[in-house]
């Protein structure tokens, strides 16, 4: 604990300089800080976007869709730099006033719909293409709650523990402990779950999966905050089970390469257009993407 209790001010006024790893995009305010267009692809689908959990939920599901012969669901990926601040360029504030990745403009009928925030994207591709949501009401309610549970609870393992643990400038033990119990309470609700399901929605793979895997699956796996030994994730062995029979599917494999910029370069597909593109060798690939 520190030496003297923080006692909030009367009014809250906001100090540039606070730290932490995104200390400087963020501000009070929203809006664009910059004119820039974005740009255009020749596909029904312009996504805007980067390898996130966030992001990579939608390109799942793109590819899940292409790998089952839709071909409506081609889609033209840019990447969007959050670090610099790409997201607050007048063209991305215009398909997404919140200024968060992804960002998707469907222009596949006679009007262009603008659309934000994943679990929308998710859903409105789902319906749209009538894929991986199922018509069983009772099942279709399951479907909606699993994917609206990521939505709600995503941002407790992201903003809270996610920033205390890992990008916070001071590690303090009340938030990083308060967080810590929270996420192992969600694993624990996923795990009972899974214990009796091979997917959320018993033997159906949905959207839901798609939303929670990215950031539940990647925590199990090791690949979020370095985190697993502290949070002891291999106790969660049915969510462990689970999360590898995602990661295996090849759709996944490709989504999960779409707007990435960090890693193996084998690893990465910057600017998806074509699924040609993911068959490039490694320096044709980063070369290709890089002029996009």
């Amino acid at each position: 604990m520190a030496d003297k209790p923080y006692v909030p001010p009367k009014v809250w006024t906001w100090e540039s300089e606070n730290g932490g790893q995104f200390s400087g995009i963020n501000r009070p305010t929203a809006g664009a800080r910059f004119d820039r267009d974005l740009p255009r692809g020749k596909h029904p689908f312009q996504l805007y976007s980067l390898a996130t959990p966030n992001g990579v939920k939608v390109t799942i599901l793109f590819e899940e869709l292409l790998a089952l012969g839709i071909k409506d669901a081609e889609y033209d990926a840019y990447i969007i730099n959050i670090m610099d601040g790409d997201q607050f360029g007048s063209g991305f504030v215009g398909v997404n006033p919140n200024s968060k990745i992804p960002a998707m403009v469907d222009r596949s009928g006679d009007t262009e719909i603008p659309v934000f925030e994943s679990g929308a994207m998710l859903l409105h591709l789902a319906e749209k293409f009538d894929a991986f949501i199922p018509k069983d009401a009772a099942k279709r309610a399951e479907c909606l709650s699993w994917l609206f549970w990521q939505v709600g609870s995503g941002p407790f393992l992201g903003g809270g523990f996610g920033h205390f643990y890992a990008y916070a400038p001071e590690k303090f033990e009340y938030p990083i402990d308060r967080f810590a119990m929270e996420v192992k309470r969600q694993l624990d609700v996923l795990n009972q779950h899974l214990a009796n399901n091979t997917y959320l929605c018993g033997d159906d793979y949905t959207i839901a999966d798609m939303a929670i895997w990215p950031w539940y699956g990647a925590l199990v796996d090791g690949k979020l905050y370095e985190a697993a030994e502290f949070l002891q994730v291999a106790d969660y062995q049915h969510v462990v089970r689970w999360s590898k029979q995602i990661g295996e599917r090849e759709a996944v494999q490709r989504g999960r390469m779409v707007n990435r910029a960090w890693g193996e370069l084998s690893e990465q597909l910057r600017n998806r257009h074509d699924a040609s593109d993911f068959e490039l060798k490694t320096q044709d690939k980063l070369e290709a993407t890089e002029l996009s």
